[in-house]
This record gives C-alpha cells, structure tokens and sequence, in this order.
C-alpha cells in the first residue's frame, strides 16, 4: 500500500529499511524522503516503524 504518494513510498519499503535498522522518521525521511513533501504521510509512516519494531521485539523474545 503506498504511504507516502508524493514520493510513491510503500509500505514494504518502510518494513524493508527497519530490517536494515531504520528506526525512527529521520531515517526514513533521510533514506526514503518519506513526510518530506507534505507531510500527510506522516503518522501513519511512524505507526509502521513503531509496529514494525514491536513485533520485532515479540519474534527476538522466542
């Protein structure tokens, strides 16, 4: 699903640069240019790293 259309970012995208240790919107806003533009995408790009590492944390608990 796109997250960002200005800069026609997916959400696998995002997932994809947290597996190579984005973690915050600075990295994503650096790597990908993500909530560079307007900005809409936002919040729901931060939700995606936030998800991202929370189920990370479940699956290194194991």
């Amino acid at each position: 699903m796109y997250v960002c259309i200005c800069r026609q970012i997916t959400d696998s995208q995002i997932r994809d640069l947290c597996r190579d240790g984005a973690s915050n919107m600075t990295d994503l806003r650096t790597k990908l240019g993500v909530a560079s533009e307007c900005g809409k995408c936002g919040k729901l790009a931060q939700s995606i790293v936030k998800e991202f590492h929370k189920s990370a944390s479940f699956i290194n608990a194991a």
